[in-house]
């Protein structure tokens, strides 16, 4: 049974059509078609008019580190209200244990360099980040539309490599079964080459949000 704030690959394996990536080094999952094409545009629309520039929690001092776009969705819209329903359909997490849909756009050019979804312990802002929720626990991403070169997210650590594909979710447990930080989950979504590329991302957390 899995904690509050979590799935399980059993869970995640009940799901028709979800694989596992063969990897002992992390949970990780997929799931071609979790979206349908016309709720995947509306999402885009809806971070088209609601996008700014991305930040990230820990400045590293390279102003180039991400570079996208971002749009923090509104929970009352029937669009996100339809994603988080698919979401507990698959991943039986409590919505209250989720950080709200964040939505990404990346122009051709833009990246984010290779990093992990969870707050470092040892920086600077991982108490003001985790105080009241606790760490990220899984990753729940999706794209949003074909891209027509580049802008694959590469797992380097686990040598996987997913291009983008509307509709597409990638999941991933953030952390190692004794609940530590897995390094393993380093991803790099890497630059557009052609094209625009849009992203939904859901994240969990160990206690409830707000």
């Amino acid at each position: 049974m899995s904690a509050p704030g979590e799935t399980s690959s059993e869970i995640l394996r009940a799901c028709e059509g979800m694989r596992q990536v063969p990897t002992p080094r992390a949970e990780m999952f997929t799931l071609p078609g979790f979206l349908p094409p016309d709720l995947c545009e509306r999402l885009m629309r809806l971070i088209d008019a609601k996008r700014r520039p991305s930040t990230i929690a820990d400045p590293n001092g390279d102003n180039y580190f991400r570079t996208s776009e971002t749009c923090d969705l509104d929970a009352a819209e029937p669009e996100v209200l339809e994603l988080e329903r698919r979401l507990l359909a698959i991943n039986s997490i409590d919505p209250a244990y989720g950080e709200p849909v964040q939505g990404q756009r990346y122009e051709v050019g833009q990246e984010f360099k290779a990093h992990t979804d969870y707050f470092e312990p040892s920086g600077e802002d991982f108490h003001k980040y985790c105080s009241v929720a606790g760490q990220r626990t899984w990753t729940f991403m999706v794209y949003l539309n074909d891209v027509d070169a580049g802008g694959a997210t590469r797992f380097k650590v686990v040598d996987k490599m997913f291009q983008p594909e509307q509709g597409r979710l990638v999941c991933w447990n953030n952390r190692r079964p004794d609940g530590s930080c897995n390094a393993a989950t380093l991803h790099h979504a890497m630059k557009v080459r052609k094209g625009m590329k849009y992203v939904i991302t859901k994240w969990y957390r160990e206690r409830p949000w707000g």
